[in-house]
């Protein structure tokens, strides 16, 4: 079996000594070469095609964005960014999302992490993940749909809690772009609320909740402890924590409660917790939960579990999933009514609704 050909990109020569000792302590994966700018990135990109590139986003002559725009023009190649774990690091990261690059590591202490290989393991997952998926080919080849404009709009005075179906989207590795060709292409009078779990840093949902806001008719924002869920609204799930939801006593009112349980959970948030919670305050029929592309299983039996009970449940398929994991997980155990590609689930979620 072939190795993985990477090539790191990094200005900092610490860095890229540290990200060549993390790759090459596995057996699966090859260092083809190290790029000290954006410039060299793409010229050493377009000579070896390596089968994914790490991006670092602030370097000198050219910088991460600019090159991951000539790479996806010239040489479409799943590149990872490796990003400072701050608020202006998540909104370059969002941006090198949209450009092209299929996922993100957050370094752990800044630019120069001294403590990048704390993440090691998940640098590594990430590569082999996207390395054999086929997502940024498959992304590509399908017919682009117009790219979404930035919404005004303002916030409705009153909250309505009272909504038709409840929305529930899991996604992970690929999350944030799958999430642009949904979010902003649901109707702002959409007789339904929505709440997102995205594997997430817990610095990040608020920025990319922010981020996807401006882009959509519907109101976007990440969830608070406690926030009550309304027609309308699409609640963001904080990063590094788990999302329940509960009914308020005495009332229709259903609402967030973030818990550090179950202490098992391999993701935070998780999306199996938040779905299985769904059940237990909403009619299954009312309910309409969405898997997207990641890495894993999570969400896969939950999903099992509300289409037992009457839920109507929807997996991305292959053909647009930039990994092919927890989507692939729920349809093998049963859990899909339905498959569908990414940019055919708005649409469907609208249908559903009516």
């Amino acid at each position: 079996m072939s190795k993985i050909r990477v090539l790191i990109v990094d200005d900092s020569a610490l860095m890229r000594k540290y990200l060549r000792e993390i790759l090459e302590q596995d057996p699966e994966i090859e260092v083809i070469a190290v790029a000290r700018n954006g410039r060299e990135a793409v010229e050493k990109a377009l000579e070896l095609s390596p089968d994914v590139i790490t991006m670092d986003i602030n370097m000198p002559e050219m910088d991460g964005l600019t090159a991951i725009q000539y790479i996806m023009l010239h040489r479409p190649t799943p590149i990872i960014v490796i990003s400072s774990l701050t608020q202006k690091g998540a909104l370059t990261t969002f941006e090198a999302l949209e450009l092209g690059a299929v996922d993100y590591v957050a370094k752990p202490d800044g630019t120069v992490s001294l403590k990048i290989k704390e993440v090691a393991e998940e640098i590594l997952q990430k590569i082999k993940a996207v390395a054999k998926s086929r997502g940024v080919v498959r992304l590509k080849a399908r017919k682009e749909r117009p790219l979404v404009q930035e919404v005004p709009k303002t916030r409705p005075v009153s909250p309505n809690t009272g909504f038709k179906k409840l929305i529930l989207i899991g996604v992970s590795t690929g999350g944030p772009k799958a999430l642009m060709e949904i979010i902003p292409r649901l109707p702002g009078d959409l007789d339904a609320a929505v709440v997102i779990i995205q594997h997430m840093p817990e610095n990040f949902t608020a920025s990319f909740a922010a981020r996807l806001n401006n882009y959509s008719e519907l109101y976007v924002k990440e969830a608070e402890d406690g926030e009550s869920l309304e027609r309308g609204k699409v609640l963001v799930a904080r990063g590094g924590i788990n999302l329940k939801l509960e009914r308020k006593l005495g009332t229709n009112v259903v609402r967030v409660r973030y818990t550090p349980l179950p202490r098992e959970t391999i993701y935070w948030p998780s999306v199996d917790v938040a779905f299985r919670s769904a059940l237990t305050v909403i009619e299954p029929h009312r309910i309409i939960a969405v898997l997207l592309t990641g890495m894993g299983d999570d969400g896969a039996q939950a999903m099992v579990e509300i289409k037992q009970k009457g839920g109507y449940t929807i997996a991305e398929s292959e053909e647009t999933a930039v990994v092919w994991g927890m989507p692939r997980e729920a349809i093998e155990r049963g859990g899909a009514t339905e498959v569908l590609p990414v940019y055919q689930i708005a649409d469907r979620l609208v249908e559903l609704v009516r």
